[in-house]
């Protein structure tokens, strides 16, 4: 026994607690293993223990770990612990030293992360180290404090998380919260502390730890009861059980089994993973050839589906947890298509997808490993030859992450995770996880708006800490005759008041009609705002098996990192058995819009793009990737669009007016002077329903948004003549923001996705007297002269062809009543797909390429771009700029 051990035995009386005294033999391990311990003793906190020189360094962390960089958790060092107390799980009896309930929390792997020795980070107090758990991963620090560096009695820490792939920016200890069982064995504190349920797997490999009796369990409850009447007679009534399954009565229904939310699969060894089914969960129960089949609410269905109940009948008395689901022409699950199955009473080609066994022939198989259940599953199925509506599904062994990216690539809705050896417990449990490939999600219902009596958009909540609180609206992926359908059956569940609580809750208008939360809706989106509400939201159905109360927020995953591939042959036996599907045929979803043709490619390829060409897909992803930016520039304004339906190469023509079979994403509003409806974006949907057409260019008016009488912006237009390098036009703009900048004005500037570049002002209205769009116009043709008065050589404002010659064009015209510029992030209909990109003024420099700004890479730039982001702020009122321009023109 190591003298290192001395304190933690002399803190200990092993006649009365039952924790390791050390005495037993670990086998070593080629990785440095660690554990962390929840322990409600006098206070609550976890205890990290990392294996160092045969024992566990140990330090207790007041108040767990945190996630958050941010975060600075006091880890107290304490005495170190004997390798073997990383499998210790139970109760330390009261009145001992740290009396309590020990819950194995994590536990896995560690290494020292940096180039300084262990020994030295540690005399050091610097300590950074790696951590590859069930739980937790990625890099921490331990810091000592300063007071602590001297030698004083007490050695304090901080635990602090680093910045990497696995930490996040707020709620931290969410993990605690949301991780409430042991990783041993899936027990909570309050089981461990009855000393009931299942005893922890071994993860030290103690000599001792291969005999389940010797695991140490509480000093009371009925493990202890187990202890006193001895292992073998335990054993033997194990044993009798197993002999006599007869002795063991069929439950009538049990509730299922949940799964935890994560935004990536686990890594580490020991989990299975499933393809993750878009469908109806049900529970099948085969008793005396009598069929019932339930939803996770216990509901009898089996009328419903009834032909699935008839092919059931050649299995034995069993229970089966698994999902009932419609597929498309390509053999994918399709939750949309199962809802009209379900609503036209036409389910014979559903199909029950079975992942667990449940009870079998007389035997509860719950406490049963999972990969033993699992075994036997599959063996019932292929022997009772049932047929190809009752399908074994059958798992993955590899990495989590390379599943999940393959179902990803198969657009299929994510994976399951789940432990091989844990046993099957209802309700919510972190041993099975889920991880989705896109923002699938289940929302209440709390009310619907209508526009002149017509449906508009649901609106949708989730659960909260109780609260029922608004997430946003769903407003596409309805039908005329879904809608009418949906509001039918809303109309009944009819409220007074609004359910939703909280800050953000919609206020109440002539047009909105709240009901009771009760309807639960399947929806899928493109993401959470920061103010938690939901992005492109579109309905894909009602869901009758969930009840309301259980519908919380999730996360999707974001498997866009690179990982392996599963094994091929691994891949091709899974989609045999499941029958998932390879593609997904002839149309593509992009915001809820359903895209026809998605490889038409509407960019032939060439260099610029990846010698690929870019299709109409490519496209409806585009504006789905920058739709949140964009939006803001261009709704709530008239807007015309240059479509090409068969490629730049075809046909290409301008539209401005709305035409027959126009999208309802779209807003159809009229303008003074004009009989015809324009086109107007006001959804980030409505992009999509572009993009179905073909539309390639977007060229909104320059106006404030609703009010197509009153100039919202000046756009400079610098048009250079093909001789002018394009530095001058980069000179040019840079003057522009002088000039402007002088008069008072707050300019941005953007390329043209050509070979210009637009210089734009934001203006500010409101006043007694609104701007006129003559006054706009005329003040920036009066900006535009003064530079070609200045420099004649190289500037004009007449677009005759014969003065163009190495000069560039200052086109002031885009600022008259009806003219249009191309909106900040439009592609433009010419060859490589380039984009009209904002630029910070620091990017406007001698070697900017406008070329370089494609449909390819935008998306990215974007995104980590500081460009235009205070434009807002920046608007000024031009009747303040127009009085310096007199002066400047008054001084010339």
């Amino acid at each position: 026994m190591s003298d290192t051990l001395s304190t933690y035995r002399s803190k200990r009386d092993f006649k009365k607690t039952k924790e390791p005294s050390g005495a037993a033999e670990v086998r070593p391990s080629k990785r440095g293993r660690f554990v962390i311990q929840k322990h409600d003793a006098t206070r609550l906190h976890y205890d990290l223990r990392l294996e160092m020189d045969g024992v566990f360094k140990s330090w207790a962390v007041t108040r767990g770990p945190s996630l958050d960089p941010q975060d600075k958790r006091l880890a107290v060092e304490v005495e170190d612990h004997p390798l073997d107390y990383g499998d210790f799980e139970g109760t330390i009896p009261k009145g001992e030293y740290g009396g309590g309930t020990v819950m194995l929390w994590d536990r896995g792997y560690w290494e020292v992360d940096g180039a300084l020795p262990l020994e030295k980070a540690l005399a050091k107090g610097d300590f950074k180290f790696i951590l590859d758990g069930e739980r937790l991963q990625g890099g921490f620090v331990l810091v000592r404090m300063k007071k602590d560096r001297d030698g004083g009695k007490r050695t304090n820490w901080l635990l602090i998380k680093h910045h990497d792939d696995h930490s996040v920016d707020k709620d931290g200890d969410a993990v605690l919260k949301e991780m409430e069982t042991s990783v041993a064995s899936g027990r909570d504190m309050a089981t461990i502390a009855a000393g009931k349920g299942r005893k922890p797997k071994p993860f030290m490999l103690t000599s001792s730890a291969v005999d389940a009796d010797a695991v140490w369990d509480s000093s009371e409850g009925l493990a202890a009861d187990e202890r006193k009447a001895g292992s073998k007679s335990a054993s033997k009534g194990k044993s009798a059980d197993k002999a006599n399954p007869a002795s063991e009565k069929m439950p009538d229904f049990i509730a299922p089994q949940l799964c935890q939310i994560r935004d990536r699969p686990p890594s580490a060894e020991g989990w299975l993973h499933e393809i993750k089914f878009d469908g109806y969960r049900v529970q099948m129960r085969v008793k005396d050839g009598k069929i019932i089949l339930r939803t996770r609410k216990g509901l009898d269905w089996t009328e419903r589906f009834s032909q699935i109940a008839e092919d059931a009948a050649v299995l034995p008395d069993t229970v089966i947890d698994g999902e009932i689901c419609a597929l498309d022409h390509d053999g994918a699950p399709d939750f949309a298509a199962l809802q009209a199955a379900l609503s036209e009473d036409k389910t014979d080609d559903l199909v029950y997808f079975a992942f667990d066994l449940l009870f079998h022939e007389g035997q509860d198989l719950r406490d049963m490993p999972l990969d033993e259940r699992k075994s036997r599953l599959s063996q019932l199925i292929a022997e009772a030859e049932a047929g190809a509506r009752i399908r074994y599904v059958d798992h993955f062994e590899t990495g989590g992450d390379a599943v999940l990216r393959s179902a990803c690539r198969l657009s299929l809705e994510g994976i399951v995770s789940k432990q091989a050896d844990a046993p099957y417990r209802s309700g919510r449990s972190d041993t099975w996880v889920k991880a989705k490939c896109r923002a699938g999600h289940e929302v209440v219902i709390g009310g619907y708006a209508t526009t002149e009596g017509k449906f508009r958009s649901l609106l949708a909540g989730v659960y909260r800490d109780n609260h029922f609180v608004y997430v946003g609206r769903v407003g596409t992926g309805f039908g005329a005759g879904r809608a009418a359908d949906l509001v039918s059956k809303l109309e009944p569940l009819s409220a007074e008041k609004s359910p939703f609580t909280g800050i953000g809750a919609p206020k109440k208008t002539k047009d909105m009609h709240w009901v009771k939360p009760e309807l639960v809706a399947e929806i899928q989106f493109a993401g959470w705002t920061n103010d938690g509400q939901v992005r492109q939201a579109a309905f894909k159905g009602l869901r009758e098996d969930k009840p309301a109360d259980e519908v919380e927020a999730e996360k999707p995953a974001s498997p866009d990192h690179e990982t392996p591939q599963p094994k091929a042959e691994k891949t091709a036996s899974a989609a045999k058995t499941t029958k998932v599907p390879r593609g997904r045929g002839g149309k593509a979803e992009v915001m809820g819009v359903m895209l026809s043709n998605p490889d038409k490619p509407l960019w032939p390829s060439d260099a610029q793009n990846g010698d690929t060409p870019v299709t109409k897909e490519d496209l409806g992803r585009y504006y789905e990737s920058v739709a949140g930016w964009m939006i803001e520039h261009i709704k709530g304004r008239p807007c015309s669009v240059i479509r090409a339906p068969d490629g730049i190469g075809g046909e290409q023509f301008f539209q401005r007016h709305a035409m027959q079979g126009t999208s309802n994403l779209l807003e159809l509003v009229k303008v003074h002077g004009d009989k015809k409806a324009y086109l107007q974006v006001d959804r980030i949907e409505g992009l999509a329903a572009l993009a179905q057409v073909g539309s390639l260019e977007l060229h909104p008016w320059n106006c404030q948004p609703n009010k197509p009488e009153v100039p919202g912006r000046l756009v400079f237009d610098l048009d250079p003549a093909p001789d002018v390098a394009f530095p001058k036009v980069v000179e040019a703009a840079r003057e522009i923001r002088d000039r402007l900048d002088e008069l008072g004005l707050m300019s941005f500037c953007k390329t043209t996705g050509g070979k210009g570049l637009h210089v734009v002002v934001p203006l500010k209205t409101g006043g007694r007297k609104e701007l006129t769009w003559d006054e706009a116009k005329d003040f920036a043709h009066r900006v535009s002269n003064l530079m070609a008065q200045d420099d004649p050589d190289l500037y004009l404002t007449k677009m005759s062809k014969k003065l163009r010659e190495g000069r560039i064009f200052i086109d002031y015209l885009r600022n008259d009543r009806m003219a249009t510029a191309v909106a900040p992030l439009s592609p433009r209909a010419r060859e490589g797909a380039t984009v009209s990109m904002p630029l910070t003024w620091t990017q406007v420099k001698a070697d900017l390429d406008p070329q370089r700004f494609t449909i390819h890479t935008v998306p990215a730039l974007i995104a980590k771009s500081e460009a235009w982001k205070d434009y807002c702020d920046a608007e000024r009122p031009l009747a303040e700029a127009i009085m310096r321009l007199k002066k400047v023109e008054a001084r010339g």
